[in-house]
Protein backbone atom coordinates (compact mmCIF):
# COMPACT_ATOMS: atom_id res chain seq x y z
CA UNK A 1 0.00 0.00 0.00
CA UNK A 2 1.28 3.48 -0.88
CA UNK A 3 0.82 6.29 1.59
CA UNK A 4 0.82 10.06 1.43
CA UNK A 5 3.55 11.87 3.38
CA UNK A 6 3.09 15.30 4.93
CA UNK A 7 5.50 17.74 6.58
CA UNK A 8 3.45 19.93 8.89
CA UNK A 9 5.56 22.98 9.86
CA UNK A 10 8.59 20.78 10.59
CA UNK A 11 11.82 22.20 12.01
CA UNK A 12 14.97 20.23 12.81
CA UNK A 13 18.01 21.86 14.44
CA UNK A 14 21.41 20.19 14.01
CA UNK A 15 24.12 21.90 16.02
CA UNK A 16 23.60 25.63 15.54
CA UNK A 17 21.83 25.32 12.20
CA UNK A 18 18.15 24.94 11.35
CA UNK A 19 18.76 22.11 8.89
CA UNK A 20 15.02 21.98 8.14
CA UNK A 21 13.21 25.23 8.84
CA UNK A 22 9.40 25.32 9.15
CA UNK A 23 8.88 22.92 6.24
CA UNK A 24 5.32 22.26 5.09
CA UNK A 25 4.95 19.89 2.16
CA UNK A 26 2.42 17.35 0.86
CA UNK A 27 3.60 14.27 -1.06
CA UNK A 28 0.82 12.26 -2.68
CA UNK A 29 0.41 8.49 -2.36
CA UNK A 30 2.19 6.71 -5.21
CA UNK A 31 4.21 9.74 -6.36
CA UNK A 32 7.82 9.65 -7.51
CA UNK A 33 8.70 12.80 -5.61
CA UNK A 34 12.06 14.57 -5.61
CA UNK A 35 13.69 16.74 -2.94
CA UNK A 36 16.14 18.88 -4.90
CA UNK A 37 18.65 21.50 -3.86
CA UNK A 38 22.33 22.36 -3.36
CA UNK A 39 24.49 20.70 -0.71
CA UNK A 40 23.45 21.73 2.79
CA UNK A 41 19.92 22.77 1.83
CA UNK A 42 18.26 20.24 4.20
CA UNK A 43 17.01 17.65 1.71
CA UNK A 44 18.80 14.66 3.28
CA UNK A 45 17.73 15.77 6.76
CA UNK A 46 14.14 15.86 5.47
CA UNK A 47 14.53 12.31 4.14
CA UNK A 48 15.90 11.12 7.48
CA UNK A 49 12.96 12.71 9.25
CA UNK A 50 10.63 10.63 7.07
CA UNK A 51 12.64 7.48 7.84
CA UNK A 52 12.55 8.20 11.58
CA UNK A 53 16.31 8.56 11.98
CA UNK A 54 15.59 12.07 13.29
CA UNK A 55 12.59 13.38 15.22
CA UNK A 56 11.24 16.90 14.53
CA UNK A 57 12.05 19.60 17.06
CA UNK A 58 8.86 21.32 15.94
CA UNK A 59 5.94 20.20 13.77
CA UNK A 60 4.83 16.74 12.65
CA UNK A 61 5.53 14.07 10.02
CA UNK A 62 2.33 12.32 8.89
CA UNK A 63 1.71 9.16 6.84
CA UNK A 64 -1.87 9.07 5.54
CA UNK A 65 -2.63 11.85 8.06
CA UNK A 66 -1.37 9.73 10.99
CA UNK A 67 1.35 11.33 13.10
CA UNK A 68 4.64 9.40 12.81
CA UNK A 69 6.84 11.95 14.54
CA UNK A 70 7.69 9.71 17.52
CA UNK A 71 7.29 6.34 15.79
CA UNK A 72 10.66 4.49 15.65
CA UNK A 73 12.17 3.71 12.22
CA UNK A 74 11.48 -0.05 12.31
CA UNK A 75 7.76 0.57 12.79
CA UNK A 76 7.30 3.03 9.91
CA UNK A 77 7.56 0.48 7.08
CA UNK A 78 9.91 2.55 4.96
CA UNK A 79 12.68 1.15 2.75
CA UNK A 80 15.92 3.11 2.38
CA UNK A 81 18.38 3.08 -0.53
CA UNK A 82 21.67 4.69 0.44
CA UNK A 83 24.23 6.51 -1.70
CA UNK A 84 27.00 4.00 -0.90
CA UNK A 85 24.81 0.86 -1.47
CA UNK A 86 25.59 -0.45 2.10
CA UNK A 87 25.60 -4.12 1.04
CA UNK A 88 27.00 -6.76 3.39
CA UNK A 89 30.31 -7.76 1.73
CA UNK A 90 30.28 -11.31 3.23
CA UNK A 91 26.77 -12.13 1.95
CA UNK A 92 25.73 -13.02 -1.59
CA UNK A 93 23.04 -11.06 -3.42
CA UNK A 94 20.19 -13.31 -2.28
CA UNK A 95 21.24 -13.09 1.38
CA UNK A 96 21.64 -9.31 1.22
CA UNK A 97 18.11 -8.92 -0.12
CA UNK A 98 16.68 -11.43 2.38
CA UNK A 99 18.29 -9.81 5.41
CA UNK A 100 15.47 -7.37 6.17
CA UNK A 101 12.85 -10.11 5.95
CA UNK A 102 14.75 -12.32 8.39
CA UNK A 103 14.92 -9.44 10.85
CA UNK A 104 11.12 -9.28 10.58
CA UNK A 105 10.74 -13.03 11.25
CA UNK A 106 9.10 -13.68 7.88
CA UNK A 107 8.51 -17.39 7.15
CA UNK A 108 11.29 -19.04 5.13
CA UNK A 109 8.97 -20.01 2.26
CA UNK A 110 7.75 -16.41 2.00
CA UNK A 111 11.33 -15.11 2.15
CA UNK A 112 12.33 -17.16 -0.89
CA UNK A 113 9.35 -16.01 -2.94
CA UNK A 114 9.67 -12.36 -2.01
CA UNK A 115 13.43 -12.26 -2.63
CA UNK A 116 12.93 -13.86 -6.04
CA UNK A 117 10.23 -11.33 -6.92
CA UNK A 118 12.31 -8.35 -5.74
CA UNK A 119 15.34 -9.49 -7.75
CA UNK A 120 13.16 -9.99 -10.81
CA UNK A 121 11.79 -6.45 -10.49
CA UNK A 122 15.34 -5.02 -10.66
CA UNK A 123 16.52 -7.61 -13.24
CA UNK A 124 19.10 -9.13 -10.87
CA UNK A 125 17.72 -12.65 -10.36
CA UNK A 126 20.48 -14.25 -12.53
CA UNK A 127 23.06 -12.76 -10.14
CA UNK A 128 21.54 -14.09 -6.92
CA UNK A 129 24.59 -16.21 -6.02
CA UNK A 130 27.19 -13.53 -6.63
CA UNK A 131 29.02 -11.56 -3.95
CA UNK A 132 28.87 -7.73 -3.96
CA UNK A 133 32.50 -7.43 -5.08
CA UNK A 134 31.62 -9.40 -8.22
CA UNK A 135 29.06 -6.79 -9.30
CA UNK A 136 29.36 -3.48 -11.12
CA UNK A 137 28.28 -0.26 -9.41
CA UNK A 138 24.96 -0.25 -11.26
CA UNK A 139 24.30 -3.88 -10.31
CA UNK A 140 25.08 -3.16 -6.65
CA UNK A 141 22.67 -0.25 -6.72
CA UNK A 142 19.92 -2.47 -8.12
CA UNK A 143 20.56 -4.98 -5.34
CA UNK A 144 20.26 -2.17 -2.79
CA UNK A 145 16.96 -1.20 -4.39
CA UNK A 146 15.73 -4.82 -4.28
CA UNK A 147 16.61 -4.96 -0.58
CA UNK A 148 14.45 -1.88 0.02
CA UNK A 149 11.56 -3.23 -2.06
CA UNK A 150 11.50 -6.75 -0.63
CA UNK A 151 10.03 -5.63 2.71
CA UNK A 152 7.08 -4.20 0.75
CA UNK A 153 7.45 -0.70 2.20
CA UNK A 154 4.76 1.94 2.16
CA UNK A 155 7.42 4.51 1.22
CA UNK A 156 10.73 3.96 -0.60
CA UNK A 157 13.40 6.53 0.30
CA UNK A 158 16.38 7.10 -2.03
CA UNK A 159 19.33 9.20 -0.87
CA UNK A 160 21.31 10.28 -3.99
CA UNK A 161 21.40 6.65 -5.16
CA UNK A 162 23.09 7.29 -8.52
CA UNK A 163 25.83 9.72 -7.49
CA UNK A 164 28.57 7.05 -7.48
CA UNK A 165 27.82 5.84 -11.03
CA UNK A 166 29.34 7.06 -14.28
CA UNK A 167 27.34 9.34 -16.55
CA UNK A 168 26.04 6.71 -18.99
CA UNK A 169 25.06 4.30 -16.21
CA UNK A 170 23.24 7.10 -14.36
CA UNK A 171 21.09 7.73 -17.44
CA UNK A 172 20.33 4.01 -17.78
CA UNK A 173 19.43 3.72 -14.09
CA UNK A 174 17.07 6.72 -14.29
CA UNK A 175 14.94 4.85 -16.80
CA UNK A 176 15.06 1.65 -14.74
CA UNK A 177 13.97 3.40 -11.54
CA UNK A 178 11.06 5.06 -13.37
CA UNK A 179 10.01 1.65 -14.74
CA UNK A 180 10.25 0.10 -11.27
CA UNK A 181 8.16 2.90 -9.80
CA UNK A 182 5.47 2.36 -12.42
CA UNK A 183 5.43 -1.40 -11.81
CA UNK A 184 5.21 -1.30 -7.99
CA UNK A 185 3.07 1.83 -7.57
CA UNK A 186 4.69 2.77 -4.24
CA UNK A 187 5.42 6.24 -2.95
CA UNK A 188 9.07 6.97 -3.71
CA UNK A 189 10.89 10.00 -2.31
CA UNK A 190 14.21 10.72 -3.95
CA UNK A 191 16.93 13.15 -2.80
CA UNK A 192 19.36 14.63 -5.32
CA UNK A 193 21.28 17.78 -6.23
CA UNK A 194 21.24 16.76 -9.92
CA UNK A 195 18.71 18.90 -11.79
CA UNK A 196 18.70 16.71 -14.91
CA UNK A 197 17.96 13.66 -12.78
CA UNK A 198 14.99 15.38 -11.15
CA UNK A 199 13.62 16.89 -14.38
CA UNK A 200 13.80 13.59 -16.27
CA UNK A 201 12.30 11.34 -13.56
CA UNK A 202 10.04 13.17 -11.13
CA UNK A 203 6.26 13.41 -10.98
CA UNK A 204 6.81 16.49 -8.82
CA UNK A 205 9.82 18.28 -7.32
CA UNK A 206 10.34 20.34 -4.16
CA UNK A 207 13.25 22.78 -4.47
CA UNK A 208 14.89 23.50 -1.11
CA UNK A 209 17.27 26.24 -0.02
CA UNK A 210 18.76 26.84 3.44
CA UNK A 211 16.33 24.42 5.06
CA UNK A 212 13.22 25.94 3.51
CA UNK A 213 10.90 25.01 0.68
CA UNK A 214 11.34 27.48 -2.18
CA UNK A 215 8.91 26.05 -4.74
CA UNK A 216 7.17 22.75 -5.49
CA UNK A 217 5.62 21.62 -8.75
CA UNK A 218 5.97 19.42 -11.80
CA UNK A 219 9.27 19.54 -13.71
CA UNK A 220 7.62 21.54 -16.50
CA UNK A 221 6.09 24.04 -14.05
CA UNK A 222 9.41 24.66 -12.31
CA UNK A 223 11.31 25.04 -15.58
CA UNK A 224 8.85 27.27 -17.42
CA UNK A 225 7.33 29.22 -14.50
CA UNK A 226 9.92 29.61 -11.72
CA UNK A 227 8.78 31.96 -8.95
CA UNK A 228 12.27 33.09 -7.95
CA UNK A 229 15.65 33.76 -9.52
CA UNK A 230 17.14 30.97 -7.39
CA UNK A 231 14.78 28.36 -8.87
CA UNK A 232 15.22 29.70 -12.41
CA UNK A 233 19.01 29.45 -12.12
CA UNK A 234 19.09 26.14 -10.25
CA UNK A 235 16.60 24.31 -12.48
CA UNK A 236 18.38 23.91 -15.78
CA UNK A 237 20.34 27.17 -15.81
CA UNK A 238 19.19 30.53 -17.14
CA UNK A 239 20.31 34.03 -18.03
CA UNK A 240 19.32 36.58 -15.37
CA UNK A 241 19.41 40.01 -16.97
CA UNK A 242 19.18 42.71 -14.24
CA UNK A 243 17.03 45.77 -14.77
CA UNK A 244 14.25 48.00 -13.52
CA UNK A 245 10.59 47.26 -14.17
CA UNK A 246 9.05 50.28 -15.92
CA UNK A 247 5.64 49.32 -17.30
CA UNK A 248 3.08 46.77 -16.14
CA UNK A 249 0.27 45.33 -18.18
CA UNK A 250 -0.17 42.57 -20.71
CA UNK A 251 3.48 43.12 -21.66
CA UNK A 252 6.02 44.02 -18.96
CA UNK A 253 8.78 46.45 -19.92
CA UNK A 254 12.17 46.27 -18.20
CA UNK A 255 15.02 48.73 -18.71
CA UNK A 256 18.42 46.97 -18.59
CA UNK A 257 22.02 48.05 -19.26
CA UNK A 258 21.78 46.18 -22.58
CA UNK A 259 18.48 47.81 -23.64
CA UNK A 260 14.73 47.42 -23.22
CA UNK A 261 13.40 43.88 -22.62
CA UNK A 262 9.70 43.08 -23.03
CA UNK A 263 8.17 40.09 -21.24
CA UNK A 264 4.84 38.29 -21.26
CA UNK A 265 5.41 36.55 -17.89
CA UNK A 266 6.17 37.70 -14.37
CA UNK A 267 5.54 36.76 -10.76
CA UNK A 268 2.65 38.41 -8.95
CA UNK A 269 3.14 41.48 -6.77
CA UNK A 270 5.75 43.31 -8.86
CA UNK A 271 5.54 47.12 -8.90
CA UNK A 272 6.85 49.75 -11.29
CA UNK A 273 10.35 50.85 -10.28
CA UNK A 274 11.21 47.45 -8.77
CA UNK A 275 14.67 45.94 -9.33
CA UNK A 276 14.09 42.72 -11.26
CA UNK A 277 15.76 39.95 -13.23
CA UNK A 278 14.63 38.98 -16.72
CA UNK A 279 15.07 35.20 -16.82
CA UNK A 280 15.71 33.85 -20.34
CA UNK A 281 16.79 30.25 -20.98
CA UNK A 282 19.90 29.86 -23.21
CA UNK A 283 17.96 27.76 -25.73
CA UNK A 284 15.44 30.61 -26.17
CA UNK A 285 18.10 32.96 -27.57
CA UNK A 286 18.65 33.18 -31.33
CA UNK A 287 21.82 34.61 -32.83
CA UNK A 288 21.51 36.66 -35.99
CA UNK A 289 23.81 39.01 -37.90
CA UNK A 290 23.67 42.57 -36.63
CA UNK A 291 22.80 43.83 -40.12
CA UNK A 292 19.75 41.58 -40.50
CA UNK A 293 16.41 43.47 -40.40
CA UNK A 294 14.78 43.77 -36.99
CA UNK A 295 11.61 41.95 -35.93
CA UNK A 296 9.21 44.33 -34.18
CA UNK A 297 7.54 41.61 -32.13
CA UNK A 298 10.78 40.20 -30.67
CA UNK A 299 13.34 41.43 -28.15
CA UNK A 300 16.67 42.32 -29.74
CA UNK A 301 19.86 43.15 -27.88
CA UNK A 302 23.32 43.87 -29.24
CA UNK A 303 25.98 41.33 -28.17
CA UNK A 304 29.63 40.44 -28.68
CA UNK A 305 30.76 36.81 -28.95
CA UNK A 306 33.35 36.10 -26.24
CA UNK A 307 33.70 32.32 -26.45
CA UNK A 308 32.29 29.30 -28.31
CA UNK A 309 32.16 25.71 -27.09
CA UNK A 310 31.25 22.92 -29.53
CA UNK A 311 29.77 19.83 -27.80
CA UNK A 312 28.54 17.80 -30.77
CA UNK A 313 24.79 17.91 -30.25
CA UNK A 314 24.91 21.59 -29.32
CA UNK A 315 27.13 24.67 -29.48
CA UNK A 316 27.32 27.07 -26.55
CA UNK A 317 28.06 30.77 -26.92
CA UNK A 318 29.17 33.19 -24.21
CA UNK A 319 28.09 36.73 -25.12
CA UNK A 320 28.78 40.14 -23.63
CA UNK A 321 25.65 42.30 -23.59
CA UNK A 322 26.98 45.18 -21.52
CA UNK A 323 30.31 46.21 -20.00
CA UNK A 324 30.13 43.69 -17.16
CA UNK A 325 27.16 41.49 -18.07
CA UNK A 326 27.34 38.18 -19.93
CA UNK A 327 24.75 35.74 -21.27
CA UNK A 328 24.78 32.19 -22.61
CA UNK A 329 23.08 30.98 -25.79
CA UNK A 330 22.73 27.39 -27.01
CA UNK A 331 22.23 26.25 -30.57
CA UNK A 332 21.08 22.63 -30.82
CA UNK A 333 22.18 20.29 -33.62
CA UNK A 334 24.59 22.86 -35.09
CA UNK A 335 25.53 22.17 -38.69
CA UNK A 336 27.59 25.31 -39.26
CA UNK A 337 29.14 27.83 -36.90
CA UNK A 338 26.95 30.95 -36.74
CA UNK A 339 29.64 33.35 -35.55
CA UNK A 340 33.27 33.72 -34.52
CA UNK A 341 34.80 35.05 -31.32
CA UNK A 342 34.79 38.85 -31.47
CA UNK A 343 31.80 39.13 -33.83
CA UNK A 344 29.07 41.65 -33.09
CA UNK A 345 25.58 40.27 -33.55
CA UNK A 346 21.98 40.64 -32.43
CA UNK A 347 20.51 38.45 -29.71
CA UNK A 348 16.85 37.81 -30.50
CA UNK A 349 14.21 36.29 -28.21
CA UNK A 350 10.44 36.17 -27.82
CA UNK A 351 8.75 38.12 -24.96
CA UNK A 352 6.89 34.85 -24.21
CA UNK A 353 10.28 33.28 -23.30
CA UNK A 354 11.00 35.92 -20.61
CA UNK A 355 10.06 35.53 -16.94
CA UNK A 356 10.35 38.68 -14.79
CA UNK A 357 11.45 37.88 -11.22
CA UNK A 358 12.36 39.94 -8.15
CA UNK A 359 16.07 40.49 -7.70
CA UNK A 360 17.54 38.46 -4.83
CA UNK A 361 20.83 37.28 -3.44
CA UNK A 362 21.91 34.16 -5.28
CA UNK A 363 24.22 31.29 -4.30
CA UNK A 364 23.54 28.53 -1.78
Amino acid sequence: MSVSVKFDSVTKVLGQARAVDNLSLDIGAGELFFLLGPSGCGKTTALRLIAGFYSPDEGRILFNNKDQSRVPPHKRNTGMVFQNYALWPHMDVRSNVAYGLKMRDVARSDVQQRVKRALEIVHMHPYAERMPNQLSGGQQQRVALARALVIEPDVVLLDEPLSNLDAKLRIDMRAQIKDIHRSIGRTMIYVTHDQAEALSMADRIAVMRRGRLVQAGTPRELYTRPRSAFVAEFIGGTNLIPGTLEDLGEVLTVRTQAGIVRAKNGVEGLASGTAVFCSVRPESLRLKPAAEPSAATLNELSAEVRSIMYLGDNEQYTLRLAESFFARAVEHNPTIRRAQVGDRLTLQFDPQAVMVLPQEELGD
